[in-house]
């Protein structure tokens, strides 16, 4: 471990241990040394309101674009398959549902690994070298001329996004206190939802290229993607000579990733832009709240273990698988089953993105509620029970056009405004640096399981009714909030125990170090509910 800056010394001079009021979340104290409690007098010249814009502008936009842009490239072949994708790839049966699948095994098997290649090599390195590999592969996919180049292409696809999403995850949680980590989490998950708005709006403008140098508009899809995001190329802009000589996504990718490995942050005491100051303020606010973080301990296959050992870390897994199943079901096959209520393939792609600009606004809304009660668990529980009530209308009703796209609009509603809060509550939730890497890698890398449940839930047999697929997405929510549940009655137990045996006066005789290792398993941590 590196020793201690001199500012670090006058600062740290002995382990501050949090208690959490398990109903409100108000912060108190128990044994913090003076120059802790006091670390808001002892630096005058820091304006806390001011550092905190200054992270957010730094770190915030930038994982929210880079995940804005990985998710387009994962999800977009929902919108390429209502454009001749299984005519001109010969697919046949469930040919494309398994490649759909074959972009979960490494991304599931991956998640943890690449969380400890984040620690060895920095975010500002690792992440943008994942987004680099992927786009690119994004682009190949656009030349895939049958069933293995669209496997292959699918395979290598999941294992470059493996790391990507938990490490920006991991790197969010090192920058924030819990009481307001949910805003920025749920903006950053948003991307999802914009990437699902604006996907529908690229695909119905590149489809148009439909024909175009003998390309199908689904290749099109691939090869120019999320440049017309940025670039705002629409059919009427792009020359002959840019689609026959240069593939823009590729370009993108490249020009983001290289931006992103000057101005992505890695963690607050590595941060070069911040001053001595406030680099100390930083991580006094974070070892206020949750201990110090041991950032340069060593990350082990034993500590693998040993984090995993922990009953509680199965709750983080299953509340989020509970919910990417409706999530994923949505972002592949929200496209086609707008397509069996009559529409052209243009309008089905418009009909697409209103639902996700709803589910943006309303996630925002939840996140704010969210950190002001600072609660978390009746907030999965509302979006589950909403998501549910969207999931009735459409077992239920199948005469009435209206109302079945109505509940597609209600849908993600439930599902899309959860996932970022069970995200939030768990990992913030989980003290320590190994904790947290270990313990979001192993929530999104199970939960993502649900990819491969979703893949194959909505088959084209079952069209148009689809009842299999929304009879299984159903029993995921109800796990999701199960899973819930049992989180809360837990920490809730463990947070009441604590308090009784510190009002009883015992003693748990663990030095400041032994605390700090423990991490949210200090006897004096106190979880949030």
């Amino acid at each position: 471990m590196d020793p201690p800056s001199a500012v670090e010394k006058g600062l740290f001079v002995e382990t501050a241990s949090v208690t959490k009021d398990s109903v409100d979340g108000r912060s108190s104290e128990v044994n913090s040394s003076p120059e802790l409690v006091d670390y808001r007098t002892r630096y005058p010249d820091v304006n806390e309101a001011k550092l905190m814009r200054k992270i957010d502008v730094r770190v915030v936009p930038m994982i929210s674009i880079l995940y804005l842009l990985a998710f387009l490239d994962r999800v977009n072949v929902s919108n390429a398959v209502l454009f001749n994708f299984k005519q001109d790839l010969k697919l046949t049966g469930n040919q494309f549902n398994t490649g759909l699948v074959v972009f979960f095994i490494p991304y599931v098997l991956f998640e943890i690994p690449s969380n400890i290649f984040l620690k060895q090599f920095k975010p500002h390195v690792w992440l943008p070298l994942c987004m680099l590999v992927f786009g690119l592969i994004t682009v190949l996919q656009g030349f895939a001329q049958n069933f293995g180049g669209f496997v292959a292409a699918r395979f290598f696809l999941g294992l470059a996004e493996a790391g990507f999403f938990p490490g920006c995850c991991y790197l969010l949680s090192m920058w924030y206190r819990r009481g307001e980590a949910q805003k920025r989490y749920s903006f950053f998950f948003s991307s999802t939802t914009l990437a699902g708005g604006f996907g529908g709006l690229l695909a119905s403008a590149i489809g148009k290229l439909d024909g175009v140098r003998g390309y199908h508009g689904w290749r099109w899809i691939f090869i120019l993607g999320t440049s017309s995001l940025v670039c705002g190329a629409g059919p009427h802009k792009l020359t002959m000579d840019l689609l026959c000589d240069v593939h823009p996504e590729g370009l993108l990718t490249i020009v983001v990733a290289v931006i992103a490995y000057f101005v992505l942050p890695d963690f607050p005491e590595d941060a070069e832009w911040l001053a001595a100051d406030e680099k100390v303020f930083v991580q006094a606010r974070l070892h206020e709240d949750v201990g110090h973080s041991r950032n340069n301990d060593p990350l082990t296959f034993k500590n693998v273990l040993t984090v995993l050992k922990d009953p509680k870390i199965i709750f983080g897994p299953l509340m989020y698988l509970g919910f990417i199943v409706p999530a994923y079901s949505n972002s592949y096959f929200a496209p086609t089953i707008l397509q069996t209520f009559g529409h052209s393939v243009i309008r089905t792609q418009l009909l697409s993105v209103p639902p996700y600009a709803c589910t943006f606004v309303f996630t925002m809304i939840v996140a704010a509620a969210s950190d002001y009660t600072r609660h978390r668990f009746i907030f999965v529980v509302l979006g589950g029970l909403i998501a549910l009530a969207g999931y009735v209308i459409l077992l239920v009703v199948h005469d009435n056009t209206h109302l079945q796209y109505g509940a597609l609009y209600i849908v993600p509603l439930g599902a899309l405004s959860a996932m970022p809060v069970v995200l939030c509550w768990f990992e913030t939730n989980l003290g320590s640096h190994h904790r947290r890497a270990i313990g979001t890698a192993a929530q999104i890398g199970f939960g993502n399981i649900g990819g491969i449940i979703a893949a194959y839930s909505f088959l084209a047999k079952d069209s148009p009714r689809y009842i299999p697929g929304y009879s299984i997405n159903v029993a995921f929510v109800v796990l999701a909030v199960v899973s819930a549940c049992g989180y809360y009655l837990t920490v809730r137990y463990e947070n009441r125990k604590r308090d009784r045996a510190a009002a009883a006066g015992v003693e748990n005789h663990l030095s400041p170090e032994e605390k700090e290792k423990l991490g949210d398993l200090n006897p004096e941590y106190r979880y949030y509910t």
